[in-house]
């Protein structure tokens, strides 16, 4: 088995990697309502979190999926024929590997990208890969999916994929934008294969957000401690509760922290002092929920088509797989 392991941009600590940050959450901060970055939760830590939320009872997405991909994996597979998987925020890869079977079942096994912003998971997922088939090449790259797509270079033979709901972190109106530069990467006839979760129960939506054992709090405040590290900030952590409800208006779940006390804090690489009074919010997440009507009205004109629509028994969530137009 090959790995080969790039970076779409400068290593986390590389000056450039820092000033970046340092300018995205300076507006972030700067900005009303204040936000920071959501792709700033996963640092090695938040990384982890974040797998600890997808295991817990709580979190219907992540097993709600795996068992629809599960079921479904064979089929996809004889639909779309790809010679090569390309896995958008791959994290832990455990959901690729379902499609990785199925490949292997149909003899079309060849290779697999993956690209997430934190390299550890990349590496950690490639070994699991290694241990299984030394037969699969697989292509690391370390970035962000929604500005170094590029990276990846033109396509044929492609299924794409994004799993976890992720599309729900972009707000609806860059949904479109983000799939045109996709779809710039895939050729004609080319798939992308995306996790939706939908809207339901507002009360089951704010659960999974709020999980009994606080591992989803404490993910939501490691963004700051993640600040703090990278730029020099002086953020109490333990100064902020965790927020998380239903925007009726928007169908989204707004994640929040919000100060308990008056916060004084210095960001030193932003150049930046913060101040917030008790009560005062940051936002550092919204997570979209959808109805097959409302993607697909944010599918419409962007180079790609709804070719399939899956959902499970209590339409919880859906698979979506769409074909590259020519």
């Amino acid at each position: 088995m090959t790995v080969a392991i790039r970076l779409a941009e400068p290593s986390p600590g590389a000056p450039a990697a820092v000033a970046r940050m340092a300018a995205e959450v300076r507006a972030g901060l700067l900005a009303r309502p204040r936000t920071l970055p959501s792709k700033y939760f996963y640092d090695d830590r938040g990384s982890e979190l974040f797998d600890a939320i997808t295991r817990l009872p709580e979190y219907y997405q992540t097993r709600t999926e795996e068992e629809l991909l599960a079921a479904l994996a064979d089929d996809l597979i004889a639909r779309t024929s790809p010679t090569e998987l390309v896995e958008l925020g791959s994290g832990a890869g455990r959901k690729v590997h379902l499609l990785l079977e199925a490949m292997r079942r149909a003899g079309r096994l060849r290779c697999l990208t993956m690209l997430d912003i934190n390299e550890s998971f990349i590496r950690q997922a490639a070994a699991r890969i290694r241990a299984w088939d030394a037969a699969v090449a697989v292509r690391g790259v370390v970035g962000d999916f929604v500005t170094d797509l590029g990276v990846l270079g033109s396509g044929g033979g492609r299924l794409a994929m994004l799993f976890g709901g992720t599309i729900g972190n972009f707000h609806p109106g860059d949904v479109p934008a983000f799939l045109k530069a996709l779809a710039a990467q895939l050729a004609a006839g080319d798939h992308f294969l995306v996790g939706v979760d939908l809207v339901k129960d507002p009360a089951r939506l704010e659960a999974a957000y709020n999980d009994s054992a606080g591992v989803t709090a404490e993910f939501n405040r490691n963004i700051l401690r993640h600040v703090n590290r990278a730029l020099g900030g002086t953020f109490d952590p333990d100064a902020f509760a965790h927020v998380a409800f239903w925007n009726r208006r928007h169908r989204w779940i707004e994640m929040r922290l919000r100060a308990m006390r008056p916060v004084r804090a210095h960001i030193a690489a932003a150049g930046l002092d913060v101040r917030l009074d008790t009560g005062e919010e940051i936002r550092t997440e919204i997570s979209c929920k959808y109805t097959r009507r409302s993607f697909v009205a944010r599918v419409r004109g962007t180079g790609f088509t709804i070719d399939r629509w899956f959902t499970d028994s209590e339409r919880l969530f859906a698979l979506a797989l769409l074909r590259r137009t020519a």
